[in-house]
């Protein structure tokens, strides 16, 4: 157990990830209602979702809590034991799947941003990366239309936090994503960007 701020950070591998898989399905589902997600989850998704990390040893779920709420949370496996559909666009490329560690999501309840836990994350997560022996971190973004009518007029993407973490987008490295919106009750195919970042660099 960490702790950062008064609150305490748990980190979880593999099969541990069960014993908070619905706290982790929880608080995923409640930030990606937001934008630009807009994810209409439900636990029956989330908990086949999750199955791919409690399934890898090398797996890593980090979960926050305030007190006994989980409050935020933030995910990482070697790209090689994630899915195929995620592994494919790093394959099609000719980038080696062993050498990469995949970050699922960061999520953090709104209330809870601004102390610095968002730099923790990618810091426990790189730390991670080094430990499975990985030199390259990846992860996906969804792309969504600045015109689309659910985008809040403030909104600020997290690219200029990203790039100043030393990742860059790879272009290249596309592929889309089935999920249903708000509102919605079919799934519905978002494109992904990928970001990446070489620790060696």
């Amino acid at each position: 157990m960490l702790e950062y701020e008064g609150l305490r950070l748990m980190p979880l591998s593999g099969p541990e990830i069960a014993l908070h898989l619905e706290a982790l399905a929880r608080v995923r589902m409640r930030v990606f209602r937001d934008w630009p997600y807009l994810y209409a989850g439900s636990l029956e998704y989330e908990r086949q979702y999750l199955q791919t990390y409690l399934r890898c040893p090398g797996s890593l779920a980090v979960l926050v809590w305030d007190r006994g709420h989980c409050i935020g949370a933030t995910t990482a496996i070697p790209l090689a034991d994630e899915s195929a559909e995620v592994r494919a666009p790093f394959e099609g490329v000719g980038l080696d799947v062993e050498r990469i560690d995949y970050f699922g999501e960061s999520v953090l309840l709104p209330e809870y941003r601004g102390l610095g836990l968002g730099v923790k994350f990618f810091e426990l997560r790189e730390a991670h990366a080094r430990a499975q022996g990985l030199n390259l971190c990846a992860f996906c973004a969804v792309e969504r239309d600045d015109r689309h009518p659910a985008r809040p007029v403030d909104y600020v993407s997290n690219d200029a936090f990203w790039r100043r973490r030393g990742y860059q987008p790879r272009p290249d490295l596309r592929t889309s994503f089935a999920w249903p919106d708000l509102g919605q009750e079919q799934s519905t195919e978002k494109p992904m960007s990928f970001w990446l970042k070489n620790l060696d660099a």
